[in-house]
């Protein structure tokens, strides 16, 4: 088993309840009423649900290391009692992006649209994950996985973080993105 991949899988099973899926931009997902995270290799959708999408947890990209301290640092674990409330938020990037070299998509993500510095100042009412699809193979819709949890108190902050992100120069190279709100059971 694979540590570093999870699954997300929509339909009517699972510990998270669908409270809306919104198209940003590009091709939506079906709705479904139910998510569920499962740790590993799942090849094939399974009969209850809708959808699958699969990512990798990797190392840090496009981060300096004084950024990936201070990231470490303010960063809180997932699965927080008080983080009733997430998203996961499926991304595409343009091919355009994708041709840029290395330098250049460092210079778009973080000089010029301050990503990281952007996710520093919600830190640690949110906490999130990444996972990598691209490294899945072609046949993935999504680039990233955007996963994050939070208090139902931090919700407005959570999507002043979002949409401070989507105003950047980072985002005109998104042509895909689905916003995904989830609430935890018991919540």
């Amino acid at each position: 088993m694979n540590a570093r991949l999870f699954s997300f899988v929509g339909g009517e099973a699972g510990p998270w309840r669908v409270a809306r899926i919104r198209t940003v931009v590009g091709v939506s997902l079906v709705d479904v009423n139910r998510l569920d995270i499962v740790a590993g290799v799942m090849p094939l959708v399974p009969e209850h649900a809708k959808w699958l999408l699969r990512g990798l947890t990797s190392n840090e990209r496009y981060v300096a290391r004084v950024e990936k301290e201070q990231l470490v640092a303010a960063q809180p674990a997932l699965g927080r009692p008080q983080a009733t409330c997430a998203a996961l938020i499926p991304i595409r990037k343009s091919p355009s992006w994708w041709a840029l070299a290395q330098d250049e998509r460092r210079r778009i993500f973080e000089e010029r649209s301050e990503h990281i510095a952007t996710g520093l100042r919600y830190l640690p009412a949110v906490a999130r994950r990444l996972h990598h699809c691209r490294d899945l193979g072609e046949n993935e819709p999504f680039d990233f996985l955007t996963w994050f949890e939070y208090a139902p108190s931090d919700a407005a902050a959570f999507d002043e973080l979002v949409a401070a992100l989507r105003a950047s120069e980072e985002w005109t190279y998104v042509d895909r993105e689905i916003d995904i709100r989830i609430v935890r059971d018991g919540s």
